[in-house]
């Protein structure tokens, strides 16, 4: 079966443990970029990790974006979105379909 992880400061992070997901508390690059490459090596299905923690790592979460596990997936934090989950999807949806379908304007 696999599992979940979590990566981000403890605040925002420690009520997932109630869930059954797997925390792993990082405030800073190094700790974060070892967690991430942790739950990489250790099979993780799907890794959320806070938007402001991610703002730290974004070399180390683009190494895992066109591998199949795991889905790294951004979130809020405590402080609340930046947006950067959103964006990340955005990107995501416009390489796999090849055209903005999000945020398409109509005339």
């Amino acid at each position: 079966m696999y599992k979940i992880g979590v990566i981000g400061d403890k605040d925002s992070v420690l009520g997932f443990m109630a869930v059954g997901f797997t925390v792993f508390v990082a405030d800073d690059a190094p700790s974060a970029a070892s967690a991430l490459r942790a739950a990489a090596r250790e099979g993780y299905a799907a890794v959320f990790i806070t938007e402001e923690v991610a703002k730290l790592i974004p070399d180390e979460i683009d190494r895992y974006r066109s591998t199949p596990l795991p889905a790294v997936t951004l979130i809020p934090g405590k402080s609340g979105s930046e947006g950067l989950g959103f964006a990340n999807l955005k990107k995501s949806v416009e390489r796999a379909v090849g055209v903005d379908i999000l945020f398409k304007e109509s005339s």
